[in-house]
């Protein structure tokens, strides 16, 4: 049973600009993992690249309505979610149509709180968590993305430089909550790409805890093969392979999130 202050969805943008540091990764595999413990979750890709479609295998065929036309045309998101193969996990489909939403909403006074308005949907308060899978880029669909959130989820790859790019992202936080979302809290961290024979990793992982105490994770997502291959078979991880390191380290990290936001699992 759940113990949340919340009546309503906790919305969390998964962010960082830099690209290839498992955001959505991220955002299939931590959504997989809150449902499998049956948590209603609905997953926004507003990623141009549509990786989250493709990712839990929704042919750009069958991408009749896009979180374009709720951006750019006001559909509403009711129209636009689709069923996935994960149980209690939904998707609004992202295309390519999307990159040129920066150009199309120019100037509108509207551009940067076009999410949020859809958002107030009262389908919204059908699911306990929507994650959204931003581009890697501080463009104007992530700004989207923070607007509309109640905090931000930053996958960390422990690679050479990974801290230097959170500095950005941070300012971009602290404008958007002096603007135009006050509620907003960067209050997450997740190491990823994690591999335990490269030191460089473990120095990565120490600094990080040492400049971002409690905001990182306990849990660490590893390099893992499963996690790379699950894509290629329009499937999560967890639904490839839910044995496999990276699968097992997304249950963890669910778990721990669950925990952090006193969300208590029903025995």
């Amino acid at each position: 049973m759940s113990d949340r202050d919340e009546a309503s969805a906790h919305i969390i943008a998964v962010a960082n600009q830099k690209g290839g540091v498992g955001k959505t990764t991220t955002a299939i595999n931590l959504g997989t993992a809150l449902a499998a413990v049956g948590r209603r979750i609905l997953l926004l890709d507003i990623d141009p690249q549509g990786n989250a479609s493709t990712g839990f295998g929704i042919d750009p065929r069958d991408r009749k309505v896009t979180n374009y036309d709720v951006l750019i045309d006001g559909a509403p998101l009711t129209q636009a979610i689709v069923a996935t193969s994960v149980p209690g996990l939904d998707l609004v489909p992202a295309t390519i149509d999307l990159s040129s939403i920066d150009m199309e909403l120019g100037r509108d006074r509207s551009r940067a709180i076009r999410l949020r308005q859809a958002m107030q949907s009262s389908v919204i308060d059908s699911y306990d968590y929507v994650l959204i899978d931003c581009p890697p880029s501080l463009n104007l669909l992530t700004l989207n993305a923070l607007v509309a959130a109640r905090s931000v989820m930053v996958p960390l790859q422990c690679e050479f430089y990974a801290l230097e790019g959170l500095t950005q992202l941070h300012n971009t936080v602290a404008q958007v909550q002096q603007s135009l979302n006050p509620a907003l809290r960067l209050d997450s961290v997740v190491l990823t790409m994690y591999d335990r024979r490269n030191n460089l990793s473990a120095q990565v992982a120490a600094d990080a805890r040492k400049n971002l105490g409690d905001l990182v994770f306990e849990t660490i997502i590893p390099r893992n093969v499963r996690l790379s291959e699950a894509p290629s078979h329009a499937m999560p991880a967890l639904l490839y392979d839910h044995t496999s390191a990276g699968s097992v380290a997304y249950q963890k990290l669910a778990a721990e999130l669950l925990r952090r936001r006193n969300d208590v699992i029903a025995a």
